[in-house]
C-alpha cells in the first residue's frame, strides 16, 4: 500500500514539475538558443530531484539546502500559476495583445514569487513571543503562579542553525522562565548536523529556575539507539521525559512526557498517570496534539504540543485545522487546557506564509473555583 502511494505521489509530483517547467518555457520562449534549452531542462530536472535526494542523502548539505528551497518555490508556483493562466485566458476576451499580456504576467509572477519568498523567510527567522493566560483549578500551597516558556519544532540542523538557536536562547532568557518545556522535534532528523554545528552547546545556555524538560517528536529519530539522542539532549541541560512522569518543585507540580505517536510501544496516558497524586497540577508534553478528550479524562490540567507548524505555508493551515481539534493556540475544555504552538523552526524550507515562528509564554496561575 505504501509503495503504491509513493508511486502515485511521484507521478503527481512529476506532472506538476512538468507544468511549472512548461509555464516557464512558454514565458521565455527559448526557440533560438539550443544551448539554453538544454541548460533549462537540466536545471528543472535537477531542482525536481534535489528535494527527493536531499531527503534520501541528508549528509549532502548543499543538496538538502537546494531541495528545501526548491520545495517552497514549487509549492508557491503550484498555487500562483493556475491563477495566472486563468487570468491570461480571460484576457483573450479583451483587445489587449496576447504576447504582451503573457510577457508581463511572467514578470509579475516572478516578482510575486520573490516577494513571497522574502516575506516567508522573514516570518521563519523572526520569531515572536506569544502569551497565554491559563488558570489551573487547583490550590497549590506556596505556589500562586508559574512562568512557563514552551518551544517546539525547533528542527535544529542545517537551515535552523546556530544563529537561530542563539536567538532562541536570548529570547527565552529575557522571559526569565520558571520552567522551560520542549514538546518535541528538537532536531531535524540528523543528530550529527545538530552536534557538528555546536547547537547543543548554544541551547545549554537556556536559564530556568526549576529546570528544562523535553519530550521527543517524530523528527527526533536516529538510525541508532534513541539513547544516543537522549544523551546528547541531556548534555544540553534538558531533562528528557521519554514516557516518564516526574514531580518537581518540592512535589508541587507533575510533568509527564510521552513518546511520540509514531512509536508503537508508547504508554497510554492512563498508565503514565497511574498512582500520581491528582491534587497536584499535571502538565503533559505530547508532541502531536491528538486525543485531547483522553488527556482531559485522565486528569491532565495542561497539555502542550507542537507538530502542526500551523500549516507553515498557507493554505496548509486549512489542512491542519481540519485534522486537529486544536492545531494552533489555546483550547479549553472544562478544567483542561491545550496549547499548541506553530513552532520555532520549520520543516524543509525556511519559509512561513500564514504562520510565524514563535516562542510561547504561559502565565500559569493556581486557584480553586470550588473552594
Amino acid at each position: 500500500m505504501f509503495v503504491l502511494f509513493a508511486i502515485l505521489a511521484l507521478i503527481v509530483y512529476g506532472f506538476l514539475v512538468f507544468y511549472i517547467g512548461w509555464s516557464g518555457w512558454r514565458w521565455m520562449k527559448p526557440r533560438e538558443f539550443a544551448s539554453f534549452k538544454t541548460v533549462y531542462i537540466v536545471a528543472i530536472v535537477f531542482l525536481a530531484l534535489s528535494f527527493v535526494f536531499g531527503r534520501l542523502l541528508p549528509d549532502i548539505a548543499f543538496l538538502s539546502m537546494i531541495g528545501s528551497y526548491w520545495i517552497a518555490i514549487f509549492a508557491l508556483l503550484v498555487m500562483l500559476l493556475p491563477i495566472v493562466h486563468v487570468i491570461l485566458w480571460l484576457l483573450r476576451l479583451t483587445p489587449l495583445p496576447r504576447h504582451r499580456a503573457q510577457k508581463w504576467a511572467g514578470f509579475l509572477t516572478l516578482a510575486a514569487l520573490v516577494a513571497l519568498i522574502g516575506y516567508g523567510t522573514f516570518n521563519a527567522y523572526s520569531p515572536v513571543v506569544r502569551a497565554y493566560d491559563v488558570n489551573i483549578d487547583k490550590d497549590v500551597q506556596g505556589l500562586d503562579k508559574l512562568n512557563v516558556v514552551m518551544v517546539a519544532d525547533t528542527h535544529f540542523g542545517l537551515l535552523s542553525g546556530p544563529s537561530h538557536a542563539r536567538r532562541m536562547v536570548e529570547e527565552i532568557n529575557k522571559l526569565e522562565p520558571d520552567i522551560v518545556l520542549y514538546p518535541g522535534d528538537i532536531i531535524d532528523d540528523n543528530l550529527d548536523a545538530y552536534l557538528d554545528s555546536g547547537i547543543d552547546d548554544i541551547i545549554s545556555e537556556v536559564k530556568s529556575k526549576y529546570g528544562v524538560y523535553a519530550t521527543l517528536g517524530n523528527h527526533d529519530k536516529l538510525d541508532g539507539p534513541v539513547e544516543k539522542l537522549i544523551e546528547a539532549l541531556e548534555r544540553s541541560n534538558m531533562n528528557v521525559l521519554y514516557d516518564e512522569t516526574i514531580t518537581i518543585m518540592d512535589d508541587k507540580l507533575t510533568l509527564i512526557g510521552r513518546k511520540d505517536r509514531t512509536e508503537t510501544d508508547r504508554s497510554d496516558v492512563a498508565a503514565l498517570v497511574n498512582g500520581v497524586d491528582v491534587s497536584r497540577p499535571m502538565i503533559l508534553l505530547d508532541h502531536q496534539p491528538y486525543d485531547l478528550d483522553i488527556a482531559a479524562q485522565n486528569g491532565i490540567d495542561l497539555m502542550v504540543s507542537g507538530h502542526t507548524h500551523r500549516g507553515q505555508i498557507a493554505p496548509g493551515h486549512l489542512l491542519t485545522r481540519a485534522l486537529y481539534e486544536n492545531d494552533w493556540g489555546h483550547v479549553r475544555k472544562g478544567s483542561f487546557h491545550s496549547i499548541v504552538t506553530s513552532g520555532y523552526g520549520f520543516w524543509g524550507p525556511p519559509i512561513r506564509i500564514g504562520s510565524r515562528s514563535e516562542i510561547v509564554r504561559i502565565n500559569l496561575t493556581f486557584s480553586s473555583t470550588t473552594g
